[in-house]
């Protein structure tokens, strides 16, 4: 196992290589180990779990500063649950890296979501250890960048589009967007939009340009409706 290549794959370099060798030590290898004393990576895995979390929430509180809380919390589940974690993983092929008992090297271990997954926890965490949070923080945005870029586009997406689906079941519907207020300077507006079914109002939203604010107003008016 050279340590040396995954480093350049994740962009760190550890000064306790100890540390990265534990992270990457599955239980059922350390169990095998008999002649010494063999860390496994699950303590380091607990660790990662909560520096995950806690990056991913202020990854998305600073980069979606108009986007709500409710919709900030699937978010950051979405990104730290198993399917999310064991994509990153294979990004990295942290598999292959990895020291496995003979049982789960026979079993396709090195590819198994859950195995990845925690492996890919315990690495945030030796990450952690090794070079503080700013360090682990460049290790998560790295991967965060993409993954919510792509979900929060196909989030915001979905909400007019929903409505109007919704509307235009009945052909007697009209829907409309309109600007209710203008806040802050040119650098730092604020939109807000109402959203009017036949010149009533259902549904209000905020945002840094109009397109978000009427986003967050359909949002808005399907959570009314039960949607």
């Amino acid at each position: 196992m050279n340590l040396g290549d995954f480093e350049k794959k994740i962009g760190y370099t550890f000064k306790n290589k100890d540390l990265l060798q534990t992270a990457l030590t599955h239980s059922s290898y350390a169990n095998e180990v008999k002649e010494k004393r063999c860390e496994n990576n699950e303590r380091l895995e607990f660790l990662g779990d909560a520096v995950l979390g806690i990056i991913a929430a202020e990854y998305l509180y600073f980069h979606n500063s108009h986007v709500p809380e409710g919709e900030l919390t699937r978010l950051r589940a979405m990104m730290v649950c198993e399917k999310s974690l064991h994509e990153f993983a294979v990004q990295i092929d942290l598999g292959q890296y990895m020291r496995l008992g003979h049982g789960e090297e026979n079993t396709g271990g090195r590819q198994r979501p859950s195995i990845l997954a925690d492996a890919f926890e315990a690495v945030v965490a030796a990450v952690y250890i090794d070079g503080g949070l700013e360090a682990a923080r460049k290790h998560v945005t790295f991967f965060a960048d993409r993954f919510f870029s792509s979900h929060i586009k196909s989030s915001i997406k979905d909400y007019k589009t929903a409505l109007q689906e919704i509307v235009q079941k009945n052909h007697s519907e009209r829907l409309e967007y309109v600007l209710a207020a203008e806040k802050g300077p040119d650098h730092d507006k604020e939109f807000v939009v109402e959203v009017h079914l036949n010149s009533n109002i259902i549904g209000q939203g905020s945002g840094g340009s109009k397109k978000e604010a009427e986003q967050m107003a359909a949002k808005e008016a399907l959570s009314l409706m039960g949607q």
